[in-house]
Parts: structure tokens; C-alpha cells; sequence
């Protein structure tokens, strides 16, 4: 079974989804093959620079900085149902193509899982940025990829067009955001849904 799962590393509901995806696999009968591919969806291509989140969706949504903050503390609360311990108040928001490069050349070293956790849980748990060298260097770091190897990754654009491809097919297969899973490109999951639709999928997909 190969569970293809676009995200994006700044993305609250994919941390949750994905602990979510973790619980059902888990429960799957012991020996089930399951390979967990990430794939790539920027929310926010287009930005430039690096901003407050708050300010962020305080303009996105047209609401103010209360109505963000309880925004926020609704999403903290879900993830700690899921075991995650979310700290959103002094989060920023940037460009994420560097880091889905990252995540998606880790695979190569066989650490992409490793290093979508390390990610995961340094941006929204301990209010660490993603979008700078040296941010992806120290998180990198964490999942024992080397310095070396992680810049020469970062000068080049290795895995650019993969990002975009992921987004394109992603898009085809009408996603309009995310989490988004696929399961053995047949089976899709929109949203980070309840844990019963992720077992039930799963059920539906070992049943062919």
C-alpha cells in the first residue's frame, strides 16, 4: 500500500492529519506493507519575505488579531487531543519551496519521514522558522543530514520542478488544499478528517 500525502510544512491541520494517518496505519493487521510518501503542496507560492502568521491571516480573513488568536487556540486545542503540543502565537510565515525541497531530497537519504516530523514539531511547537539556510540547516541537523550536504541541496534547484510537479497533480486529482491523502492513487482523503476515515479507507483499500 503506498499513501501518497501532499502538505505543507507550515500548515496546522497537516501535523494533525498526519498523527491521524499514523494512529490508523498503526492499527492496520501486523506485516501490511505501507509506504508513506510526502509530495509537495505550497499553500502560499507566491509569498515574499517573512511575516508575523498572525498579521497574516489577520489580513487573509479580514478579521483582528483577537479573532486570530482564538483561531489559533481552537487549532491548539484539536492538536492536543492528537498528543501534538502546538504553539502558534509567535509563528511566522514565509516561503516554503526550500523546505519541500529539503523534504523531498531527504527522501533520497532515507530521512524524509524523519525530517517532515523534525520540521513539523520545530515550527509549530517550538516556534522555530523554516524559510532561511540556516533554519533548514539546524533542523536538518536534528535527523543527522549533514550541513554540507543540505547547503549544496539549497544552492542548487534540485527538486524545484518536483515541487511544482506534486502541486499539478495534486490540483488534477482536485485537491484545493491541504492535507490531502491518496491511497494507491485510487482512494482520496481530503482534510485532516476524523481517525475513523482514515481506518475506514484503509479497510476499503486492503479489501482492493
Amino acid at each position: 500500500m503506498i499513501i501518497d500525502v501532499w502538505s505543507d510544512v507550515v500548515c496546522p491541520w497537516c501535523f494533525i492529519g498526519k498523527r491521524r494517518l499514523e494512529k490508523a496505519v498503526a492499527g492496520l493487521p501486523a506485516g501490511t506493507p505501507v509506504e508513506i510518501r510526502h509530495r509537495a503542496f505550497q499553500l502560499q507560492p507566491d509569498i515574499v519575505g517573512v511575516t508575523p502568521t498572525a498579521e497574516l491571516l489577520a489580513s487573509k480573513y479580514r478579521v483582528d488579531v483577537d479573532q486570530v488568536a482564538k483561531m489559533q487556540a481552537n487549532v491548539c486545542s484539536i492538536a492536543d487531543g492528537e498528543g501534538l503540543c502546538y504553539d502558534l502565537a509567535d509563528t511566522l510565515s514565509g516561503n516554503t519551496l526550500d523546505a519541500h525541497c529539503l523534504v523531498l531530497w531527504a527522501a533520497t537519504k532515507g530521512k524524509q519521514g524523519e525530517l517532515l516530523e523534525a520540521m513539523y514539531s520545530a515550527y509549530f511547537e517550538q516556534s522555530e522558522a523554516l524559510f532561511s539556510r540556516e533554519d533548514l540547516v539546524s533542523v536538518a541537523a536534528r535527523v543527522d543530514l549533514k550541513e554540507a550536504e543540505v547547503s549544496a541541496l539549497l544552492d542548487s534547484s534540485e527538486f524545484a520542478e518536483q515541487v511544482l510537479e506534486d502541486q499539478r497533480v495534486a490540483q488534477s486529482l482536485g485537491a484545493g488544499g491541504v492535507p490531502f491523502f491518496v491511497i494507491d492513487m485510487k482512494l482520496g482523503i481530503s482534510g485532516a478528517q476524523p481517525l475513523e476515515v482514515f481506518e475506514q479507507a484503509l479497510a476499503q483499500a486492503l479489501a482492493g
